[in-house]
């Protein structure tokens, strides 16, 4: 089980970090790694958001791998939250230029992520 799951496992654990990382205290712990600070209400409403909306992804994902049900779904939305992220960088390099080695090393962990759902959801998409 732990194989079928280890996509979802690896994403909570590095997804509900971030939220935590971008959202509880944006203004002082965002300044550390990355060239800027959080001062306004407005931003830090955007930090909050995202805290929440990771950490609501990452209970869908807890939920497909406590309950086999839901893990297609899981699955999908894991390919699809990374999927996302990546191309959003992307965006951004191609507009903007290349960012910081934070988000670097961040696109490439979020895409191996996004394949490694699609590899786990093609491999056990019938075995549910």
């Amino acid at each position: 089980m732990i194989r079928k799951n280890l996509h979802l496992i690896i994403s909570v654990l590095i997804v509900i970090s971030a939220a935590l990382f971008y959202g509880l205290f944006p203004n002082v712990t965002l300044p550390v790694l990355f060239d800027f600070e959080v001062q306004s209400t407005d931003l830090k409403n955007v930090f909050r958001a995202i805290l929440g909306l990771y950490l609501a992804f990452s209970a869908l994902w807890v939920l497909g791998i406590l309950k086999s049900d839901f893990w297609k779904m899981a699955t999908l939305s894991n390919f699809i939250f990374m999927i996302g992220l990546v191309s959003g960088r992307m965006l951004s390099m191609v507009l903007e230029g290349i960012p910081s080695p934070a988000f670097s090393y961040g696109i490439i962990g979020e895409l191996i992520l996004a394949i490694f759902a699609l590899y786990q959801y093609r491999k056990y998409k019938n075995s549910i």
